[in-house]
């Protein structure tokens, strides 16, 4: 893939002859069209498009909380490349022959601000709470730092989430479940960021519960 200054025509988006123009991150960017292969794909080919397939399907369902609260977005990785690396690399288990998740080890954020603590979960009819310490006096944690909550049903792939459950301070909150996963198994984590959305915290995986 190579950058380009805009010439006379300026730039161009899609196919020309051998090569494809786009745009990506503010550059003008041409590479060449793949070439087709008949070749068989290896056991170990095989194995890295699942990971691939699994952690994008995930990542698609949570995209507005990784790109706003995923590292750093600057240099050449995005913010959904950098959650993309690290699900691919630490949280995914082989299980011969398929690969599976461990949930202990996802992150659906990033960041150096103060982690909830104490954390635990409880449910109720058509909503599932999470009770923490208020831990404000922490760092640079605040008592209105928001409370991110990413629910997943890992059967349907259905995610719910809140940008805003509750702030630091309220010690408790719940998110209201849709109809349809009830009775589901859900797996849930949770993350606080400050008020004007500049620092967050490494998000902290709660557990798996059943919806009621």
């Amino acid at each position: 893939m190579g950058t380009y200054n805009k010439g006379i025509l300026g730039a161009f988006s899609g196919k020309v002859g051998p090569v494809v123009g786009a745009s990506w991150r503010g550059k003008e960017v041409m590479r060449s069209l793949p070439k087709r292969s008949n070749r068989v794909a290896t056991a170990l080919q095989q194995q890295q498009r699942q990971k691939f397939t699994m952690v994008n399907d995930f990542l698609g369902g949570i995209q507005p909380v990784i790109k706003r609260y995923y590292g750093n977005d600057s240099g050449i990785k995005t913010r959904r490349n950098q959650a993309m690396s690290y699900l691919m690399r630490e949280a995914l288990v082989f299980n011969d022959p398929d690969y599976e998740w461990d949930y202990s080890k996802v992150l659906i954020s990033r960041g150096d601000l103060t982690g909830i603590e104490d954390a635990t979960l409880d449910v109720a009819a058509g909503a599932i709470s999470v009770m923490w310490t208020d831990n404000s006096d922490q760092g640079e944690a605040l008592a209105d730092d928001q409370l991110v909550l990413v629910v997943y049903d890992p059967v349907t792939k259905a995610v719910v989430y809140s940008l805003a459950a509750g702030e630091r301070a309220d010690e408790a909150a719940a998110l209201a479940m849709p109809s349809y996963l009830d009775g589901a198994e859900v797996q849930v984590w949770a993350t606080f960021v400050a008020a004007d959305g500049k620092l967050f915290a490494t998000s902290l995986y709660l557990g798996s519960i059943t919806v009621i």
